[in-house]
């Protein structure tokens, strides 16, 4: 039972930190913090970017809830920190290989309708280079306003 509750949070957090992750897109990276994203809107340059500084400080908390579980026995901070690193997982392929093509080595397409409709969200919102005029801030859900529609 406590296998099967761990993965159930896990999957819940999971799916929660698309909104953490929508929220500190929308009003701190595109906002206080664009002195750091605004290198991942511009022409790219191969190497790291200021913007993966993010990856940071989303990776921090989900190694702080793992050490807490494990120092306090508990599985439920654990498996917290498990939700925060399978959306970081998801992000990454996503984001830095599918979408951004950041891994040379490792290519993923869009094969379905849903990854179809995040890479199209993605586009619209590096339509523009402006730290206040983007759309779609998500990285892994989209509206369905952005389906691929066949000709």
């Amino acid at each position: 039972m406590t296998v099967l509750a761990a993965a159930l949070l896990a999957l819940t957090v999971a799916v929660l930190m698309e909104a953490v992750a929508w929220a500190t897109h929308k009003y701190l990276m595109h906002g206080f913090l664009w002195v750091l994203h605004e290198d991942h809107h511009r022409p790219r340059r191969p190497g790291l970017q200021k913007n993966d500084l993010f990856a940071v400080f989303f990776a921090v908390p989900s190694v702080l809830f793992f050490l807490w579980g494990r120092l306090a026995g508990s599985w439920a901070p654990s498996a917290v920190g498990a939700g925060m690193a399978l959306y970081g997982l998801g992000y990454f392929l996503f984001h830095d290989v599918m979408f951004h093509k950041r891994v040379r080595w490792l290519r993923l397409k869009p094969w379905t309708f849903y990854l179809k409709r995040i890479v199209r969200a993605h586009t619209d919102h590096h339509q523009s280079f402006g730290k206040g005029r983007s759309r779609s801030f998500g990285f892994l859900y989209a509206p369905r306003r952005f389906d691929v529609r066949d000709a």
